[in-house]
């Protein structure tokens, strides 16, 4: 993994699904890139306010610094209604990225999150990194996004089903700091799962899985050998 876009639904998704993947390739020397897709003022002022949008991706930007994040990339298609928005035009966005950085390596969210807008960049995402062209994305794998994935439906095909675990023993705890970056609502209180906590639980429950202290796991959707 030399070259990693993470693609976020919206700012935090991407520190709660692989933060610390993040941090620990990035201190390896791998370029980590992240691309946040949404705009909840333009797609729901009445939801959300300028303030706040503005506010989410300057704490996002904070996330990133400590997990040594090289470049953010905002967008602004339209949360929470991305099923109003053409998804090619997604799709072109993140293939710009992927094929400008060179990147080998693509996080995406499960496509059975219980928010639709999960599902929709997943699916993009897809799209975007179709192996052919002059430059192939080498391995694609989703993440567990906490308050989202283990809400999913009850159906099989919504199951997120873990086949790739990576030890973060080292970096539970800057995960924890760069998601400390973030203020209500995105961070709650335990027992909320979307709370730091939370997020140290699920990484203690996925690092029991391989016998390590910590851990985050993922799906791997493709990989090109």
């Amino acid at each position: 993994m030399n070259k990693i876009l993470v693609v976020a639904p919206h700012p935090d998704d991407d520190v709660l699904g692989c933060g610390g993947v993040m941090a620990r390739f990035a201190s390896a020397g791998c370029e980590v890139y992240v691309a946040i897709m949404t705009n909840g003022n333009v797609g729901a002022p009445e939801l959300f306010p300028v303030e706040g949008t503005e506010r989410g991706r300057a704490e996002a930007l904070e996330a990133h610094k400590l997990l040594k994040v090289r470049e953010t990339f905002f967008f602004d298609f339209p949360c929470p209604r991305l099923d109003t928005q053409p998804a090619y035009k997604i799709s072109i966005e993140l293939n710009k990225l992927i094929q400008c950085y060179k990147i080998d390596t693509l996080f995406v969210p499960h496509r059975g999150d219980i928010h639709k807008d999960h599902r929709i960049i997943y699916e993009a995402s897809l799209v975007a990194a179709r192996p052919i062209g002059p430059h192939k994305v080498s391995r694609i794998l989703a993440y567990e996004t906490l308050s989202e994935t283990e809400w999913a439906p009850p159906f099989p095909d919504d199951a997120f089903i873990p086949t790739v675990f990576m030890a973060i023993d080292d970096y539970i705890d800057i995960k924890g700091n760069a998601f400390a970056c973030f203020t209500p609502p995105r961070k709650k209180e335990y027992p909320h799962s979307r709370s730091i906590d939370g997020v140290k639980t699920l990484a203690r429950y996925r690092g029991a899985t391989i016998e390590t202290l910590y851990a985050e796991a993922f799906m791997l959707i493709r990989e090109i050998l």
